[in-house]
């Protein structure tokens, strides 16, 4: 903490107001390829920010591996004479609630069983379906994270982290089958093993029979998965209030306005206990909140950090992040999506001809800030009658999301987290196009 002071001791020298943002971290990776044991490795790694007002404008610099701290307040000074107008306060002195994100016993956690978990998620998922070569990540890893600012802002805490992810892929003569789930969270005990294993061996079984679509528009159920997959991406550029700000939104006239399913309810929630985007205070130093997005299918909010949010005329919502340490941007903590009252099973048995979509790669592509999404199904499944029949191949699906998500045939019961940091149940959607290369 002593070089982050004297940081801002001689940044006070050379301007107005200074804020200097730390962040270390160490985290070990024990990593399998094609069910062999790959590589173990550990990383370090550290960096500290400058931000200052002087002249009325903003300066920034960086610095990784603590080196170059004597250049780092002029590097801040020469850039302040392009940056932006200073038109916001740093945050003074304020107490912040507890929010449980470090558990001790991470660090505790040898090496050799880190190993062993990778061999067993292998074992058994081979076990299942013989032939089927499993790519496996087991992660541990800590970072301290602080802040101290010119108005007598001042923050520190400690974060864990605890990650398995499990991909596996099955070829058979040309065809090749893609699975794969994740478990994330701060502390070892919340990750469920079995629940990981139990999801991937569905989808292997599920996927043993191909099926085949036709091209038209039909009903999706998106699992939790395949929401994070192909729904999240418009939604969250949707919040942003720097997207908002600019115009670029097409939400930013829609404050108040019923916009999705009246069912549908969503929010940010850095408070989490253990959630690996919870945190105390963001990397501003303002306080982490739950703050609800969508409730009853009503616009209520947007994400701001302290530039954005003064530039809007408002105040910052506790999501100013930095991406590596970077400059603060609006960003999500943990979204929530409210759960439903439909089942998994009564979604699929409604269906007389639809798909289950659990990964989409290329969703990315499209006009996001419109809400569109779309690409190639990963993985997928035909549903007849109610009973899933196949896995499909060489199908791709499109859709707006403001359009499916405005009328829902069901949201399911059922939620779970989604790579930590979205905890979403199965969505049922009524008409997405889907299109296939026999048509």
């Amino acid at each position: 903490m002593e070089h982050v002071l004297e940081v801002l001791r001689s940044a006070r020298k050379a301007a107005e107001e200074a804020e200097v943002f730390s962040v270390s971290s160490r985290a070990t990776t024990i990593q399998f390829e094609a069910n062999e044991l790959k590589q173990v490795q550990t990383r370090e790694s550290s960096s500290i920010a400058l931000r200052i007002f002087r002249e009325g404008r903003i300066g920034f610099a960086t610095a990784s591996g603590g080196g170059g701290l004597e250049t780092l307040v002029d590097m801040a000074v020469e850039t302040s004479q392009f940056g932006s107008p200073a038109n916001f306060q740093f945050p003074s002195s304020q107490g912040y609630s507890e929010v449980c994100v470090f558990a001790p016993e991470v660090e505790e956690i040898a090496m050799e069983r880190m190993v062993e978990t990778g061999k067993e998620l292998i074992a058994r998922v081979v076990g299942h379906t013989p032939g089927v070569l499993c790519d496996v990540q087991v992660t541990r890893g800590t970072s301290s994270i602080s802040f101290i600012n010119s108005q007598g802002g001042e923050g520190r805490y400690d974060k864990s982290f605890v990650a398995l992810g499990l991909e596996g892929i099955l070829v058979r003569g040309t065809d090749m089958l893609f699975v794969g789930d994740s478990e994330s969270s701060c502390r070892p005990d919340f990750i469920r093993i079995d629940d990981l294993v139990d999801r991937v061996i569905w989808q292997l079984a599920m996927a043993r029979e191909k099926a085949a679509v036709s091209t038209r528009l039909l009903p999706i159920i998106f699992t939790s998965q395949g929401v994070a997959s192909a729904l999240l991406s418009p939604l969250v550029l949707a919040f942003n209030g720097k997207a908002v700000l600019e115009g670029a939104s097409p939400l930013k006239d829609r404050l108040g306005e019923q916009v999705f399913d009246k069912r549908l309810s969503l929010w940010d929630d850095a408070t989490v206990a253990y959630g690996v985007g919870s945190y105390p205070f963001d990397d501003e130093g303002v306080p982490g909140q739950r703050l609800p997005l969508v409730t009853d299918g009503v616009v209520t909010n947007f994400l701001y950090d302290l530039q954005t949010a003064a530039l809007a005329g408002t105040r910052s919502t506790g999501n100013g992040q930095r991406a590596g340490g970077g400059f603060p941007g609006p960003a999500i903590s943990s979204l929530v999506l409210a759960r439903g009252d439909v089942s998994f099973q009564a979604m699929v048995e409604d269906m007389k001809e639809g798909l289950i979509v659990e990964q989409v790669i290329g969703a990315e592509q499209g006009n996001l800030l419109g809400g569109d999404f779309g690409g190639n199904v990963l993985l997928g499944y035909k549903v007849e009658n109610g009973e899933i029949v196949g896995r499909v191949k060489d199908t791709m699906i499109a859709g707006n999301v403001y359009q499916v998500l405005k009328e829902l045939p069901g949201i399911g019961q059922e939620a779970r987290w989604v790579d930590g940091t979205l905890q979403t149940p199965p969505l049922y959607c009524s008409h997405v196009s889907v299109a296939t290369e026999g048509g």
